[in-house]
């Protein structure tokens, strides 16, 4: 590793935002680095205490204070330990990771002395002053803590510094006193304080509830000190509390036995953290990328602290391999040897992550080092022809073997928590059977092209361009580039990946062919006909392509079937078949723009007509336009031997026109305006009075309406079309699928006319070429449009009778009285609604809609009879009546228009509702016998001794069950004989039904 001034990483790290990295193991809120380098060092010097150098070689712990003279670390006031000095052997650790010695003497006093004094000796610093001066430790806290080692663990040498809760121990040692200023112990304690938090309560080891009694009076102790120090003197009470509370917290176990270790710094992560901090300190302060040669007794030391912060020799490995990843990276990448030495401390990481005993922070910290490991190297590799030239070569192989390993250790970790990376396959990383070096390879080539495109071949923007622009140089150059990108791959970064690779080059070859291919066919994609650049194009693009496929060739000449399995990946780009692609690419477009009609139409369509000569939706006459167009225009391509591509095209026009079909029959359900069956009752028998009362207020209540005329009641006289603005616009619904209906039997003439005969070689179709196939293409199309008329018409006639007529017709027909509510009044305003209904209507679409408006009426004129609620009542004197009515309601539909609706056509849907009116003429005897039998028939009573002869009821009550309430109207159904009879208006019918079923009066 070459010296490099420590200074250059920090300029390069500000520099280079890709330099900053995130530590995969959290932050340790609310400690900062600071605060975790000077615990640990804490916690280190007291596991080393009694090591040489530290405490003594015969085991003691010794305090020299300083003279007053010592001014920086290592000068003339430093201690003089027992051990003096070490002599720095060859490193075994640095030469098993591959770290060549970088001094030629060891470590002296005085060397990190603003000015070196030539007259005064020199001798090795001790592993305790290289330790205090990599920790940044000050002499006044190293001999602050010596001097509280001693006085806490005197006589207690042999004591295991796992059962030691130095903070706690620390801050009853401790005064005031013995800092410079009262700031300065309030930030010490709140330091120790801190730590002890972190370790007790935020990351334990052993999970705690931070609602027990000892984590909460440690809590209230820790925020109570973040105004002011807290007493910590013998006597203090709040001291006493706290030593109780650590003390309670520091002795638990997962298990709830009896432990021989205290837990307050082995809980992940602050463990790790901690670990990390110490092991910082075998990088030399004044060359950033330099290893201590003292490196092999400084890790010794170490892994004394193991026991207290739970770390393994697993753990150590992990974090010894982020140490030296995270150093490189911070130090602006520029020493290879420290990706070297991940790389080596990697394969005991491999060797431990396939063993089956380890704990889930094992596999945390394992999971979150390797993950950020192979993010950075796999960002690098993916794009190697953007991160490396011919001056960073060199560094690639190193690159590419840290993104393997950690790849591999990744994908052999069973508790592995889903932290690999998918390709664009959508295959997982890890899985064994892919080559990551493969996938590096294509995804950079990718990556290369795509900027070729991005700079736009030096000639524009982007190779896609406008249809008025010519990007056919732009595809000339493109092809020169493309060319000189394969033999760079060939000439660079082939020898390097071939160590992983079988045929590199081929692989790269193979991916870049398939982008050009890509990038042509959308050249192609806009080009109508052949043109003389578009062969030049075509030209350059068989000239690249012969190329590629000869590198291929020679690269894969060693393989079993000499190269063939990997030339087969490269899908021909087949010039001689191209005006069939460029045919295919010009259908898919026109269905596009067809979609993007059919989307603008759902989004802006009112239903209002262009105007009255055209009165269909805006939507449809651009919708058919377009496809009238494509049509036309794809005839017009001179190409033979299309009947497949008429089929697509066919298939992709009906797809759109069902959408849209679908997207106009979108109006709501017929039976949303149909109103609701009241409940049966019984009809009351009012007196004389109470009649006469009734048919005055009626008389009024219409005189009034119709006199008002000018405050917008209809006066009955001059009516005027009841017809919304919502009926309305079902009715442009009808005329525009009727619209759609007619242009799809012209399209499907088309089509099948020219699939059947190509175009003539004098441009002219002969007669024998006329012959007309039958129309079939747009079959389906045509039969959902005429289904969506159908349901539209219906929905349009509901809503005509059941909501905008339903005033003068459902709400107002036979309402208290037959002889005063008759239908005239109604129908004069039928008459204006189909009036207007006519004029809004094409002619096509006239005789179903009024067809479906009469079967509304019928609907409604038998929902009057019989579910007209309590406000009807008819006698069976009234049937003369509402047969002449019913009558002249079918008249209305036999004049109107000219034979809309033919009158066998009316006679026939007004069979059922005769037949119900006719039940009106019967006496109520015979209702009351037909509805009997008929109900037991339904019922399935007859022939049991139910029902017979027409009695009603035993002595053990009424034989006779109630029908139920089909909605399906007829004189032979027993639910509609029964509606006749609690409309009947006479007592023998009000003492059936009461008798029979209980109905309630009416009120």
């Amino acid at each position: 590793m070459g010296r490099q001034h420590s200074h250059s990483s920090i300029s390069r790290s500000d520099t280079d935002p890709s330099l900053e990295l995130e530590c995969p193991f959290g932050r340790i809120d609310p400690l900062t680095r600071t605060d975790l380098r000077e615990a640990v060092y804490e916690l280190f010097f007291m596991t080393c205490r009694s090591s040489p150098g530290f405490g003594g070689s015969r085991g003691s712990l010794n305090y020299y204070p300083s003279s007053p003279a010592s001014t920086g670390a290592g000068g003339e006031g430093s201690p003089k330990w027992g051990s003096s000095g070490m002599t720095v052997a060859r490193s075994r650790i640095k030469k098993a990771l591959g770290l060549n010695a970088r001094r030629s003497s060891p470590m002296t006093t005085g060397m990190s002395s603003g000015s070196n004094s030539p007259g005064k000796a020199r001798r090795p610093m001790t592993s305790a002053e290289i330790m205090r001066l990599q920790m940044r430790v000050t002499e006044q806290s190293d001999r602050r803590l010596r001097k509280t080692l001693m006085r806490t663990l005197v006589g207690q040498v042999g004591r295991k510094a796992e059962t030691i809760i130095l903070p706690l121990e620390l801050l009853r040692q401790l005064k005031p006193s013995e800092f410079n200023d009262a700031q300065e112990y309030h930030q010490w304690q709140r330091r120790q304080l801190k730590i002890l938090e972190a370790g007790l309560i935020l990351y334990p080891s052993v999970p705690v509830d931070r609602h027990s009694p000892a984590a909460a009076r440690l809590l209230e102790i820790i925020r109570a000190s973040e105004l002011k120090p807290i007493d910590t003197s013998k006597n203090s009470e709040t001291m006493r509390n706290l030593c109780n509370a650590v003390v309670a917290l520091v002795w638990r176990s997962s298990s709830g036995a009896s432990t021989e270790v205290c837990h307050w710094a082995d809980g992940y992560p602050l463990n790790v953290h901690l670990y990390l901090a110490l092991l910082h300190s075998i990088f030399d302060l004044r060359e950033d990328t330099v290893v201590l040669d003292e490196v092999d007794e400084l890790i010794e030391l170490m892994k004394k602290t193991w026991s207290t912060l739970g770390i393994n020799k697993m753990i150590h490995n992990v974090c010894f391999a982020w140490l030296f990843f995270q150093r490189y990276l911070e130090t602006g990448q520029i020493e290879p040897d420290l990706l070297c030495a991940t790389l080596a401390t990697l394969v005991e990481v491999a060797s431990n992550a396939k063993k089956a005993d380890r704990d889930a922070n094992y596999v945390n910290l394992l999971s979150g080092a390797l993950t950020v490991m192979q993010s950075w190297a796999e960002a690098k590799v993916l794009d190697y022809h953007e991160c490396f030239d011919k001056e960073t070569i060199a560094s690639m192989e190193n690159i590419v073997s840290l993104a393997l390993s950690t790849t591999n250790i990744i994908g052999e970790d069973p508790l592995d928590n889903g932290a690999s990376l998918v390709d664009d396959d959508g295959q997982a990383a890890m899985d064994p059977s892919v080559n990551r070096v493969d996938y590096y390879i294509r995804s950079s080539m990718r990556s290369a092209f795509a900027k070729i495109l991005e700079n736009g071949a030096s000639h524009g923007d982007s190779v896609i361009v406008g249809i008025n622009d010519d990007p056919s140089n732009i595809l000339l150059q493109l092809a020169e580039e493309t060319e000189e990108l394969a033999l760079v791959e060939k000439d660079l970064f082939s020898p390097v990946l071939r160590k992983w690779h079988q045929v590199p080059t081929a692989a790269a070859v193979v991916t870049i062919h398939s982008c050009f291919g890509i990038v042509l066919k959308q050249y192609l994609s806009k080009v109508t006909c052949l043109t003389n650049e578009l062969v030049r194009v075509l030209q350059s693009a068989g000239k690249l392509e012969k190329l590629l496929v000869q590198m291929v060739v020679e690269d894969s000449a060693d393989c079993e079937d000499g190269g063939k399995g990997v030339v087969r990946e490269m899908v021909p780009y087949d010039v001689d078949s191209i005006v069939a692609g460029l045919l295919k690419t010009w259908i898919d477009e026109r269905l596009r723009i067809g979609k993007e009609c059919l989307s603008r139409a759902k989004e802006t369509e009112s239903w209002m007509p262009r105007s009255k000569n055209e009165p269909y939706a805006q939507s449809s006459m651009d919708l058919m336009k377009l496809a009238k167009v494509t049509v036309d225009e794809f005839f017009e391509i001179p190409v033979g031997a299309r009947d497949d591509m008429v089929q697509d095209l066919a298939d992709g026009l009906e797809t759109i026109f069902q959408e849209y079909t679908t997207f106009v029959a979108a109006c709501g359900n017929k039976q949303s305006y149909v109103p609701s069956l009241p409940p049966l009752t019984r009809c009351n028998q009012d007196s004389n009075l109470v009649r006469l009362w009734k048919r005055a207020a009626v008389r009024c209540s219409v005189g009034i309406g119709r006199s008002n005329g000018k405050d917008g009641i209809t006066n009955m006289n001059h009516p005027r079309p009841s017809t919304s603005r919502g009926t309305q616009r079902l009715y442009i619904r009808l005329n525009t699928l009727h619209y759609v209906l007619a242009h799809l039997h012209a399209l499907d003439k088309s089509l099948s006319f020219f699939s059947r005969s190509g175009p003539s070689p004098t441009g002219r179709h002969t007669a024998a070429n006329r012959r007309l196939a039958p129309s079939h293409h747009l079959g389906l199309a045509r039969s959902s449009v005429q289904s969506a008329i159908q349901y539209v018409s219906e929905v349009a006639a509901y809503r005509l009778i059941f909501l905008d007529s339903r005033h003068s017709f459902y709400d107002g027909l036979y309402v208290e009285s037959v002889t005063d509510a008759r239908i005239q009044p109604g129908l004069r305003i039928l008459k204006q609604n189909l009036t207007l209904l006519v004029s809004i209507l094409t002619d096509r679409a006239q005789p179903l809609t009024v067809k479906e408006v009469m079967k509304a009426s019928f609907e409604a004129f038998l929902m009057v009879l019989l579910a007209g609620g309590s406000e009807r009542a008819f006698a069976r004197g009234d049937y003369e009546s509402v047969v002449d009515d019913f009558r002249s309601l079918k008249r209305v539909f036999c004049t109107c228009g000219e034979g809309l609706v033919l009158e066998e056509v009316v006679n026939r849907e007004a069979e059922v509702v005769e037949g119900i009116v006719a039940l009106m003429a019967l006496p109520t005897e015979r209702l009351i016998e037909d509805f009997s039998i008929a109900a037991c028939e339904a019922s399935g009573l007859v022939g049991f001794g139910f029902c017979s002869g027409g009695s009603t009821d035993t002595a053990e009550g009424p034989k006779v069950p109630m029908p139920p309430t089909t909605g399906r109207w007829n004189r032979a159904d027993p639910n509609t004989v029964l509606r006749v009879l609690c409309h009947r208006d006479d007592e023998m019918a009000n003492e059936f039904l009461k008798r029979t079923f209980q109905l309630a009066k009416r009120r």
